[in-house]
């Protein structure tokens, strides 16, 4: 299982406002921090101390930092990509490369005597990976990463994203991702409308975001790209991509019979025989063959419809099923609800055999 994590953005925040958001995201689980030091404009000491001070915090209780950097900071600064140690005095546990180098430099700062991780960028659509990787980096610390965009219509495409993640995800490279929260306003620039990798995630609750990386397993890591996110997100993000199992977030008819909601309930598997009709889950029609499940909503069936099969479909009696097409109901099946239209979409990357726990809204 990877990690969650937030985004913080100290040259346009208060330590105290931070310091809270990271209490708040440890409460939740929450390991990763993302900061963003692309430039650094002003004093440039009081910057620096700034960082400084909110990485050590989030180090005291959990979470490392690994910030995102590029070639024009190593020039301001005077640093040197064969010496890393400025980075380990502000308490980084690795530096994202925004913009890269050649190959050899990244794979050397791999070999650092510090421990720090070198992250790379994920999304360009180039072979820039297996660059570095001919020069023998050590892959304990490369990680990888997407970026995030802040303009709207010009985040990844699902086709684009799947591409560059399979290259990365041919190599044992630890990988990351960004969703957005609906209410974060703070990024690394003044406009930005949310900043996700998926351009289709922009307008998303950050659960079924969460749920997509979940259910598509090629990413690792999962952060939230502006700040700050609400308690409530914090807690659904947790609670989805901690969890061992997938999730779908679904709404429920109302009136259900108490063993109707017992059979919601229970961890769900994506029979091997599929269907292009429905997903099936039979592991809930032995577990309750002995109930009685009295007919209910038999109405037409829509693509998303989460339905139990009752009293009049024998030996199929108890069995879940989610719909993938409209079907015609012979009265057997009972209607119990139906996946959040926002989230339909998620039913395309569940695969055979794979287990899943319905989310209730």
């Amino acid at each position: 299982m990877g990690q969650i994590g937030i985004s913080i953005y100290p040259s346009r925040s208060r330590f105290e406002e931070d310091k809270a958001y990271l209490d708040l995201a440890k409460k939740y689980d929450f390991t990763r921090i993302f900061a963003s030091l692309l430039e650094i404009q002003g004093n440039k000491e009081e910057v620096i101390q700034k960082f400084k001070n909110i990485i050590h915090y989030g180090n005291a209780i959990g979470m490392e930092t690994i910030l995102d950097i590029n070639p024009g900071l190593f020039e301001q600064l005077g640093i040197r990509y064969d010496d890393l140690g400025f980075f380990k005095d502000l308490g980084a546990s690795g530096i994202r490369l925004d913009l890269g180098f050649t190959g050899a430099e990244e794979a050397k700062m791999t070999q650092n005597p510090y421990g720090l991780k070198i992250e790379v960028n994920m999304s360009s659509g180039t072979r820039y990976i297996d660059h570095i990787m001919s020069y023998r980096p050590n892959t304990e610390k490369l990680y990888a990463s997407h970026n995030f965009y802040p303009q709207r219509y010009s985040g990844l495409s699902q086709k684009h994203f799947e591409q560059t993640t399979a290259v990365f995800r041919g190599y044992p490279i630890h990988t990351a991702a960004f969703v957005t929260s609906r209410y974060g306003d703070l990024g690394p620039w003044p406009v930005q409308s949310g900043l996700c990798t998926l351009e289709q995630h922009r307008k998303l609750s950050l659960l079924t975001q969460v749920a997509h990386y979940r259910i598509m397993g090629t990413i690792d890591d999962i952060l939230i790209g502006n700040a700050y996110a609400t308690e409530d997100e914090l807690r659904a993000m947790s609670a989805v991509y901690l969890n061992v199992h997938p999730s779908l977030e679904v709404e429920l008819q109302p009136n259900l019979s108490n063993i109707e909601h017992q059979i919601l309930q229970e961890v769900h598997q994506y029979r091997g025989d599929c269907s292009e009709y429905m997903i099936r889950s039979s592991v809930t029609r032995r577990k309750y063959r002995d109930h009685d499940i009295e007919p209910g909503d038999t109405r037409p069936i829509q693509r998303g419809d989460l339905l139990i099969c009752n009293d009049r479909f024998g030996q199929y009696k108890g069995e879940l099923q989610i719909a993938l097409k409209e079907m015609e109901n012979e009265g057997n099946r009972n209607v119990v609800g139906h996946v959040k239209e926002e989230a339909v979409f998620l039913l395309d990357y569940l695969q055979p055999w794979s287990t899943f726990k319905l989310i209730f809204s």
